[in-house]
């Protein structure tokens, strides 16, 4: 198979992906109070969305510079990519449910930023093995210095390790945990692999 039509697909799913993220940003309108105190009571989801929208948008860079590189398709390179894509799908779903739940405090909040965390997690750990996949021989036009992987495994894998933290984080201060996950986001942004360029 053609690396394009890899790309092409995987760029309609996360073009899709970003685009539910907005479909959660709504005030209740005229009649239920002043606008400023609507959309102050809903900076939950405002922030959710702000760090959903970069991360997906960071996996969409990263993901064209790691396919950019790619001489080779194969089955498990196929399978590999779904699972990103499958964790990329569930970020609106998890993105809404974390934002109704973060200011409810109690359990709910913190299992709702769980599953925010879990799902971020699910997402590094299938990138990091997309990256993986091609540190392997004849797999990539421009292949990494085998005394670079090391280093470029660790960075490319740190967010994996971050939301692991998230994750135990969210269930002792939800907001804690988003805030972890905001700044994983800001150090991907400015992160580049030596498959990224």
């Amino acid at each position: 198979m053609d690396r394009s039509r890899v790309e092409a697909f995987s760029d309609g799913v996360i073009a899709v992906a970003i685009t539910l993220l907005a479909l959660n940003l709504a005030v209740a309108g005229p009649g239920h109070g002043p606008l400023l105190r609507q959309l102050g009571d809903h900076w939950p989801s405002f922030v959710a969305y702000l760090i959903s929208f970069f991360t997906i948008g960071i996996i969409w860079v990263n993901h064209h510079a790691l396919v950019a590189n790619i001489a080779v398709v194969d089955r498990t390179l196929l399978f590999l990519n779904l699972v990103l894509l499958l964790f990329v799908v569930l970020i609106p779903f998890v993105t809404a449910t974390m934002a109704d739940y973060l200011t409810s405090g109690g359990q709910d909040a913190h299992v709702a930023m769980a599953m925010y965390a879990v799902v971020f997690e699910g997402m590094g750990l299938s990138f990091a093995a997309i990256f993986e996949w091609t540190l392997h021989e004849g797999r990539t036009l421009q292949p990494v210095p085998e005394e670079a992987r090391r280093a470029a495994r660790w960075r490319f894998s740190l967010g994996s390790l971050v939301y692991v933290v998230a994750i135990a984080v969210a269930f002792v201060s939800a907001p804690a945990a988003l805030a972890i996950i905001g700044l994983m986001a800001v150090y991907y942004i400015f992160e580049r692999t030596p498959a990224a360029g």
